[in-house]
């Protein structure tokens, strides 16, 4: 007979308690202040307009004191918790961490993408949510709203999925809408394998667009001014770029692995004392060159 703890489902610890805990401003103890320089920030503003049009959304992040009883620490929400403060609100809707490390929890969350942020723009629009409460919300005017609306108009879907999660600027969609729908896909790939979402790289990409994959009805706004002897080099130049970035990606996984097996064999090797002594001895270009591969985090498994 099968023991029926065998086939029990393993349970799961959750992060936060179920239920958020409403806190009086005062019981909880900021992990660092908010500056000057940064209650001057375009991000610092956006937060302020958004808690004053529409309230939070995201909840603080607050753990309880290790030693004050009654207290808590901030994890995550200086910014919100700064704002309520200035607007003089007293009590806050928190969510209550049940892991007790106070780390910064900002370095562990994934701000709102351009395409999220677009498509929350869009949702919001759709509900019949007036477009100057929106705009009010993320410290914007009107017109700078509707170009957000409008900005994967012209840009193919495979590009958008790639670039789905990426922080881009508005401008680096207007470059690639210059562009057919299968150079966006390739140059969303490089954008990708480079780890380079600047208008000036996209922009260079774009320089480097064979003509036949430029958009017609746009080719003339989008424009380089580069020579055509320019534009052909830097086609060939991005041709051979696109290719071997694609022979890297295919041999990387495999080369790391290499690479790791390589550094674990020669530091199991100059652990041994008669082979350290010997290359010491005979050769000692050796194993300064062994001695810095072994002691390289780069590919430590």
């Amino acid at each position: 007979m099968t023991d029926a703890t065998s086939n029990a489902r393993p349970t799961v610890a959750t992060a936060f308690e179920r239920t958020p805990v409403v806190l009086d401003e005062a019981v909880i103890e900021a992990l660092h202040e908010v500056g000057t320089k940064i209650k001057r920030s375009a991000k610092y503003a956006q937060i302020a307009a958004s808690i004053r049009e529409i309230g939070i959304i995201e909840p603080p992040v607050v753990v309880r004191h290790p030693v004050q009883a009654g207290k808590y620490l901030l994890l995550d929400g200086h910014l919100r918790l700064d704002v309520l403060r200035s607007y003089g609100i007293k009590e806050v809707a928190c969510l209550l961490a049940t892991d007790d490390e106070a780390f910064t929890y900002n370095k562990r969350i994934s701000r709102l993408a351009a395409i999220q942020e677009h498509r929350m723009i869009l949702k919001l629009i759709e509900r019949n949510v007036p477009e100057a409460r929106i705009a009010r919300s993320l410290n914007i005017d009107v017109s700078t709203l509707q170009g957000k609306t409008r900005m994967l108009n012209g840009i193919c879907p495979e590009a958008i999925e790639i670039l789905n999660d990426k922080h881009i600027a508005a401008k680096v969609f207007a470059l690639l809408r210059c562009m057919r729908p299968l150079r966006q896909i390739e140059a969303a790939e490089l954008m990708v394998a480079m780890n380079r979402y600047t208008e000036g790289y996209v922009r260079a990409l774009l320089a480097a667009t064979p003509r036949s994959l430029v958009a017609v009805e746009i080719k003339t706004r989008c424009e380089s001014g580069l020579t055509d002897e320019q534009k052909t080099l830097m086609e060939r130049e991005s041709s051979q770029l696109d290719r071997e970035v694609k022979l890297a990606q295919k041999s990387f996984g495999n080369d790391h692995l290499l690479l790791v097996v390589a550094r674990g064999y020669l530091v199991r090797m100059l652990e041994n004392e008669r082979v350290f002594r010997y290359l010491g001895q005979h050769r000692p270009e050796f194993l300064a060159e062994f001695r810095r591969i072994a002691e390289s985090e780069a590919f430590a498994a």
